[in-house]
C-alpha cells in the first residue's frame, strides 16, 4: 500500500533553500533536508505532517482562481 503525504509545494510553511546539500525546507518545524519535509515527518514519527497548512487562493482578473 503506497503513503500518501502533504503536498508540501501547497503548503504556506514549505521553502526552498540556497543549500544544495538540503534544498527543502519547512518553517513550522524548523529544519531542511534533502527529501520532502512531508516525508521526513512521516519517516520520523509514523504520522502525515500535523502542521500542514494550504496556501490562500487568489483570484485573478478573469474570475479563475490559481494558487499564489
Amino acid at each position: 500500500m503506497a503513503v500518501i503525504f502533504p503536498n508540501c509545494l501547497l503548503c504556506i510553511h514549505y521553502f526552498i533553500t540556497h543549500d544544495p546539500e538540503k534544498p527543502y525546507g519547512c518553517r513550522a518545524l524548523r529544519f531542511k533536508s534533502r527529501t520532502i519535509p512531508s516525508r521526513v515527518v512521516f519517516e520520523s514519527s509514523g504520522m502525515n505532517c500535523q502542521l500542514f497548512a494550504g496556501k490562500k487562493r487568489q483570484k485573478d482578473g478573469s474570475g479563475n482562481s490559481r494558487v499564489a
